[in-house]
């Protein structure tokens, strides 16, 4: 996978950039560099990117905004990058769009797992259809695991991040079983969680405002000292043999 894999890294630290070039380029990625918000876009029209990893202080824009105007036009999968102690940054940082960060100082081993786990769930999009259960309906929509798309009840397209649909099928997977956050991290990004880790809480609640459950908790419920729990019925449309009720 890396060797076709190209990494955006945008840093406006002249010695992080190189460190992460030289590493990256020798773990087999083919890496850009920019500078600044600027640069990127020039990146980001002149190449066919695979990730950004983003970092969220720039001389010329917020990284917060780029990730948005990103998001807003492109699926891309983006890292950020931030200072230890922007903590409400990582939050509005997911709520935008990000799908996963990385807390300065780092190690760039960790930088490489992370990049890696993000590529494997987005590489979902492009596998192979399964020739069972390709779709999840629950509420009134329509889950589409072949194509990782989500219809609401009028058939019109739900937009969703690469983390978000993982986490939405964790639950279409799991109906009615309170899952833990330590539970959803590990199914849906293969990591414990830190400390003050709120990742989970934010992508469940840009999950809810999509689904239009924001506020009503009729889909996804949050249970005392407990988690969260997909509240209706799923079932699995398994194609020519129809659909199978699994709760």
């Amino acid at each position: 996978m890396e060797a076709s894999t190209h990494v955006l890294v945008v840093d406006d630290d002249q010695e992080i950039r190189r460190l992460l070039g030289r590493y990256l380029q020798g773990q087999g990625f083919r890496v850009s560099l920019a500078n600044n918000g600027r640069e990127a876009e020039e990146r980001l029209a002149s190449n066919r990117i695979d990730i950004v990893v983003l970092d969220l202080m720039l001389p010329d824009v917020s990284g917060l905004d780029l990730c948005r105007d990103l998001r807003g036009r492109s699926s891309v999968p983006i890292i950020l990058l931030t200072a230890l102690k922007e903590d409400v940054d990582r939050i509005i940082g997911l709520e935008v769009g990000a799908d996963d960060y990385l807390g300065k100082p780092f190690n760039p081993r960790e930088l490489l797992a992370r990049i890696r786990a993000v590529l494997r769930r987005t590489a979902v999009r492009e596998a192979p259809a399964a020739p069972a259960r390709q779709s999840f309906r629950f509420a009134g929509f329509t889950a589409i695991s072949a194509t990782r798309l989500v219809h609401d009840p009028a058939g019109a397209e739900v937009a969703l991040t690469g983390a978000e649909f993982d986490l939405l099928v964790a639950f279409l997977e799991r109906p009615g079983r309170m899952l833990s956050r330590d539970q959803l991290l590990d199914i849906t990004q293969g990591r414990s969680p830190g400390a003050f880790d709120r990742s989970i809480d934010v992508l469940v609640s840009r999950l809810r405002r999509k689904l239009g459950d924001a506020g009503q908790f009729k889909i996804l419920k949050t249970l005392r000292n407990g988690g969260y729990q997909l509240a209706v019925p799923v079932e699995l449309v398994d194609g020519p043999d129809g659909p199978a009720e699994v709760s």
